[in-house]
């Protein structure tokens, strides 16, 4: 005697649920893994290219110029003067400051006068850049 239960007729199929879960962990995995084995390595950059936001208040300029020197308002200062203008004009109307640096200027006085500015207690200092590529 033999019995019939209706799985002799029947062709395979594929689970098409637990595939996509098996490629969805494996994405995961092939993701995480790519992200942890990625070694950050400092690029060569172009300092004064960076998008930015375009100020409308007034603000004081110090222009740092190809040969190091610094200027405030067309005149050649140091950098001690640079600071106590910037802290003289900035105690009475908080005036930021913006440094405009030339792009063969060392970065070295750009520091030098940020730290000062910092240490001399001006809070608004930033960096003029070019937008454009």
């Amino acid at each position: 005697m033999q019995l019939v239960s209706g799985y002799e007729n029947r062709r395979a199929r594929i689970e098409i649920v637990p595939l996509i879960d098996v490629v969805f962990l494996l994405l995961v995995f092939f993701i995480y893994a790519m992200l942890s084995m990625t070694v950050y390595r400092g690029l060569r950059v172009s300092l004064p290219r960076a998008a930015g936001a375009t100020e409308n208040m007034e603000t004081l300029i110090i222009a740092i110029g190809p040969d190091n020197m610094l200027w405030v308002d067309e005149a050649p200062v140091t950098l001690s003067e640079a600071v106590t203008l910037a802290k003289a004009r900035g105690a009475d109307t908080s005036q930021p400051v913006l440094i405009s640096g030339d792009r063969t200027a060392d970065l070295g006085i750009s520091i030098e006068l940020l730290s000062a500015l910092r240490e001399a207690g001006v809070e608004s200092v930033s960096f003029q850049v070019r937008t454009e590529p």
